[in-house]
């Protein structure tokens, strides 16, 4: 089996299989319960804490578990219209027109009861323009949402100017920095960006899925969107999924050392050389980062390719798995051709990935453009 499609999901690393079975079967508590069972369940959950709020270089206290990138997405945008949403009369939301579904439909939804919403363009990287980042940024704008790398294209954007424009502005927005697809495979800093909120998630660094963060910088106020517990300083009120969340803090702590990127880049290079040979094209930027790998070849439907990979037991995908097969909201903002549209697919790396990978995926596309295209 060769899997690339880690941008989707990762397999869980030993360490967080095993943390996940401990704790089931040793410290089930409820951390809330004041008995030792519950004491030792809630220490547990203080070190998960403590072990994410180091790698981003945060305070314990700045970080609220949820059931992975999507809740955490969710929490930034409407806990934070709801908290600022008084005393103005159209308040704007600013994101990006290729920014993850959780994002988009939340943001959509906003729309909807009122609020400004304004869906930045795209050039044909993929990257918004800085130029029309800051004019969208007004006095009434409450939140600013982009995402640190694309999860279709890895295609950076511009957030370490946000609080520069914001402050410009004269505007008290809130910037939330969805970083799902960075955390774990570059140095992701809260600090760095002057993020007042930032998302990542479990699942995506080879921990189990129903885990993820979102950080909230100290004197920050956002609203709940569930009621009903103390849980999470009431940011996210309900009894915990422990087990996933030591998962998820034993992955952290496998994370391979930064300098890993190194080797993915030469990974990548290697993919991309060998799809100049049969003639694809590349939809990342070459600035893109080098885990997630966006092409096309032209001639063929997607769906096509993906299923003549597959029953190779080779893996790979034509977009965001939340999307399920629908056209990619994210090239269509890149406003490639339709041609390469319905061709495209992502690749995407993890640090347990090598040559053979990607010899293997090379030999099988060679193996497709006969056999598919006549080629």
């Amino acid at each position: 089996m060769v899997y690339l499609d880690n941008s989707a999901t990762t397999p869980p690393c030993e360490a967080a299989r095993q943390a996940l079975l401990k704790t089931l079967d040793e410290n089930w508590g409820n951390p809330s319960s004041r008995h030792t069972l519950g004491v030792d369940a809630d220490n547990l959950l203080e070190y998960s804490r403590s072990v994410v709020a180091r790698k981003l270089m945060a305070n314990h206290d700045e970080i609220v578990f949820t059931s992975g990138g999507t809740e955490a997405n969710n929490l930034a945008v409407f806990g934070t219209a709801a908290a600022r949403r008084k005393g103005r009369q159209i308040p704007r939301i600013v994101t990006c027109a290729t920014e993850h579904p959780s994002v988009e439909e939340s943001a959509k939804r906003l729309g909807d009861i009122g609020f400004e919403v304004v869906f930045l363009p795209v050039d044909k990287y993929g990257r918004v323009l800085e130029s029309q980042l800051a004019r969208a940024i007004t006095p009434n704008t409450v939140l600013v949402s982009l995402m640190l790398v694309n999860n279709e294209t890895g295609t950076f954007q511009p957030v370490k100017q946000v609080k520069r424009y914001i402050h410009a502005a004269r505007s008290n927005a809130l910037f939330h920095v969805d970083a799902v697809q960075a955390f774990g495979k570059i140095a992701v800093f809260p600090g760095e960006y002057d993020a007042d909120l930032l998302t990542i998630s479990a699942h995506k660094i080879h921990g189990v899925k129903g885990a993820g963060a979102l950080y909230v910088r100290k004197g920050v106020t956002i609203s709940p969107r569930v009621f009903g517990g103390g849980q999470e300083q009431k940011i996210r009120p309900g009894t915990e999924n422990l087990p996933a969340i030591a998962a998820f803090a034993a992955a952290v702590e496998q994370l391979p050392d930064y300098r890993e990127v190194e080797k993915i880049t030469a990974l990548r290079n290697r993919l991309v050389t060998g799809l100049h040979a049969i003639k694809a094209v590349i939809n990342s930027p070459e600035d893109a980062l080098p885990y997630i790998v966006n092409f096309s070849l032209l001639g063929q439907k997607s769906e096509v390719l993906l299923n003549f990979l597959s029953a190779r037991e080779i893996y790979v995908s034509s977009g965001s798995a939340c999307k399920k097969g629908l056209p990619s909201h994210v090239l269509k903002a890149m406003n490639l051709p339709q041609k390469t549209l319905d061709g495209a697919i992502r690749v995407s790396f993890s640090h347990t990935n090598t040559e053979t990978d990607v010899d293997t995926l090379l030999v099988a596309l060679e193996e497709a453009v006969t056999s598919l295209y006549g080629n």
